[in-house]
């Protein structure tokens, strides 16, 4: 029996309109990417193991899909792993390779091994898909594109105060309204884990309160105690659950929690930097937002944090994040470098757009005008008519068979195609086209210059 074809879970196929929409998706960020004077690059789907394992954290390797080596791999394994069931040190032995987690990490080999080709500070953005072993849920996939911006060469907190605006012109030119961008501070953090007293936990306890938001203060607070982190400096913690008011009175709150903790001052120092500049600037559409949970349990982040909310009328996770980083390219030998960036979940973007209804009529446009086919010499007369029309961006084709009349109409309709063209002995006689729209039902007889005429103003 021959099998059903399938897809392996948390990938999909796109369908001419979806390609169409994430297109305009994609479209639109890279503009307001050059607008913002990004460049752009692309590295392989898939690096060397060592320059991607130990990047995220464990959470984050357990998540990457690994490649086996060509060939008999069996060769080269651990045999001794086999025995003892080990499969971090078996799959040491038989993956040299594997799918790239995301773009930030690539980014920074980038970087290091193109170090006397670049001018710093280097502007680059990326657009290219990413794989995550992850449990495939709603926006949530293992094969997705990410769209990232990043700085490299500067420590200006003017970048991180650029990416703001960056983040608020790609959603405003998406007419997106009512996403929230928080913000906060690895600084912030370390100081807040080194007033409970667990600055040998950090990654713990970045770790699980990054997850505040999924499974709430007690479930965070159960995750810390198992790491180690004692019950007295949980309970230190509580101001923290409880911070309110506005983005300046929550700063004032963490100044009096952090007043001991000199690197947690200097985060505070930093964010209240952004929030006076973003005050002074306006936002068009986004809200900025303090929020002292937000950990993005990812290692390499050193500084400012974002993450992105979609509004509130939409039951959907984080649609950016990003965040500075101060010794990521230091891992590959190129020490004193500092970075910030921010990337965009185009697919978690697209679901939101697709609720929101916010998709553009015209993002769909496929073809304007099908001629139809009636025979060889007809073909030939309608296409030299096409070659033109197309010369003037109008989209247009032949049906390719000389079929029946109202299959070709049924075609036309089915794929919403808003005009035909009928071309028959006494058009080609005359040297003119039967235009017929779809929609109202009438029809003319018209010069080539007015079928041109008329389908532009469409």
């Amino acid at each position: 029996m021959m099998q059903k074809p399938s897809i392996p879970k948390g990938t999909r196929d796109f369908n001419p309109e979806q390609v169409a929409k994430r297109n305009y998706i994609f479209n639109t960020i890279r503009g307001v990417f050059e607008t913002f004077g990004f460049q752009p690059i692309e590295t392989p789907s898939f690096e060397n193991s060592e320059t991607l394992m130990g990047k995220y954290g464990d959470e984050g390797d357990r998540l990457i899909f690994k490649i086996l080596n060509s060939g008999d791999y069996l060769v080269k394994a651990n045999q001794e792993a086999i025995e003892n069931k080990d499969s971090n040190e078996l799959t040491a032995s038989i993956s040299e390779k594997a799918l790239r987690y995301d773009l930030t990490v690539p980014f920074a080999r980038y970087v290091v091994q193109h170090q006397n080709e670049i001018e710093f500070p280097f502007k680059r953005y990326q657009i290219q898909p990413v794989w995550r072993a992850d449990r495939p849920q709603k926006g949530r996939f293992r094969e997705f594109y990410q769209c990232d911006a990043d700085v490299v060469g500067s420590k200006s907190l003017w970048q991180e105060v650029e990416f703001i605006q960056l983040y608020d012109s790609v959603f405003k030119a998406l007419k997106l309204k009512g996403v929230t961008i928080k913000i906060n501070n690895r600084k912030i953090l370390s100081g807040i884990a080194e007033v409970i007293g667990a600055s040998d936990k950090l990654i713990d306890f970045t770790v699980a309160l990054d997850k505040m938001d999924k499974i709430g203060e007690n479930k965070v607070k159960e995750e810390m105690l198992s790491k180690g982190i004692s019950e007295e400096g949980i309970t230190k913690l509580q101001p923290l659950f409880s911070l309110s008011g506005t983005f300046e009175d929550q700063i004032e709150s963490l100044k009096a929690i952090l007043s001991t903790s000199e690197v947690g001052l200097k985060g505070i120092q930093e964010i209240a930097f952004i929030d006076k500049a973003i005050s002074e600037l306006d936002l068009y559409t986004a809200k900025l937002q303090l929020d002292v949970t937000l950990a993005r349990g990812l290692n390499y982040y050193t500084g400012a944090i974002f993450e992105v909310a979609a509004p509130t009328s939409v039951k959907m996770g984080s649609i950016g994040g990003g965040g500075r980083y101060d010794d990521l390219t230091g891992i590959f030998g190129m020490k004193d470098i500092s970075g910030v960036g921010i990337s965009f979940g185009l697919d978690r973007i697209y679901l939101v757009l697709e609720e929101l209804n916010l998709f553009p009529e015209t993002v769909t446009k496929n073809i304007e005008v099908l001629f139809i086919n009636f025979g060889e010499q007809e073909a030939l007369f309608s296409l030299k008519a096409i070659k033109q029309l197309r010369s003037n961006g109008i989209n247009a084709e032949l049906y390719p068979d000389a079929a029946k009349m109202k299959k070709q109409m049924n075609h036309a309709n089915k794929r919403n195609i808003p005009y035909v063209v009928l071309v028959g002995e006494s058009e080609i006689a005359s040297n003119m086209y039967t235009l017929k729209n779809m929609v109202k039902g009438d029809q003319e007889q018209v010069s080539l210059e007015a079928l041109i005429g008329k389908l532009k103003q469409k």
